[in-house]
């Protein structure tokens, strides 16, 4: 048994930067799709937000905030385009779903909402400071030219 685990270990190895990617597609495709639930049923976000002692204001707010930045930013991390900028926009709103509506829930409830969103969160800051990968507009738009330019620059070559 052993045999196999290795030489998925071997492969997952090589292929990090792609398993990487795929991981930010669908953290991007998961935010979207809950940017749309928000939209389609604002009865749902309002209840977690009237859970919270935040006033008003600040719930109203964010009720605006929250669908828009999933929806865009959700896309923009899909696509990968300006990464770093969509899940700078999403992190203070899963800190605030993780440490502020549901962390007073308690840990390790049956819906597990604290844990999620703390994931989410976790993700989040790991994508923040890797950036898009290698399969994202990012790295089309920006960096393949840089890394061409290296490979082909006279200072890149062995002995250059």
């Amino acid at each position: 048994m052993g045999g196999w685990i290795d030489g998925f270990r071997q492969w997952a190895q090589t292929k990090r930067p792609l398993l990487f990617d795929l991981l930010r597609i669908y953290l991007g495709l998961a935010l979207f799709v809950k940017g749309l639930q928000f939209v389609s049923d604002r009865d749902q976000l309002a209840r977690i937000l009237g859970d919270t002692d935040l006033g008003w204001f600040i719930p109203t707010a964010l009720a605006h905030y929250i669908p828009a930045a999933h929806l865009g930013g959700g896309f923009l991390l899909a696509i990968g385009l300006m990464t770093r900028a969509a899940a700078l926009f999403q992190i203070p709103i899963l800190f605030g779903a993780a440490f502020v509506v549901y962390m007073p829930q308690g840990f390790f409830t049956y819906s597990q909402n604290f844990e999620f969103a703390a994931l989410v969160l976790f993700l989040l800051v790991i994508i923040f400071f890797y950036g898009g990968g290698r399969l994202s507009a990012d790295y089309y738009l920006f960096e393949r030219e840089r890394d061409t330019a290296d490979v082909l620059s006279p200072s890149a070559r062995p002995g250059g």
